[in-house]
């Protein structure tokens, strides 16, 4: 998902679990135990995505502190030009509604 939001000329956000195991971000830049990410490569030094880790340096309040974030507390990644994304945990959806109790209403979004 970064590579195509970014190859899309878009910029790439993440959400993460601030409170998780092994996180490593500015704690006092975290709101409600999450923390919003800018990680397009015009905004991170030495940014590094694998299946483990999310790892860079990113400034903060002007001030550059390293970023390390393990896959499992990533809750999603979204494009901050149109809000499109995906959450990657099912506990962290909203839960889905239909108006008057009937079947879920679908629409094509392009």
């Amino acid at each position: 998902m970064h590579e195509w939001i970014s190859d899309c000329g878009q910029t790439p956000h993440v959400v993460v679990d601030a409170t998780a195991e092994g996180v490593v971000v500015p704690m006092e830049h975290a709101n409600d135990g999450r923390i919003v990410l800018n990680v397009s490569y015009r905004a991170t030094e030495g940014l590094n995505i694998s299946n483990e880790r999310l790892s860079c340096s990113a400034r903060f309040g002007g001030v550059n502190r390293q970023v390390d974030v393990p896959v499992m507390a990533v809750l999603g990644i979204y494009s901050r030009e149109t809000g499109e994304g995906m959450i990657f945990r099912e506990d962290e959806a909203p839960p889905p509604t239909t108006p008057g109790g009937g079947r879920p209403q679908l629409k094509v979004v392009k």
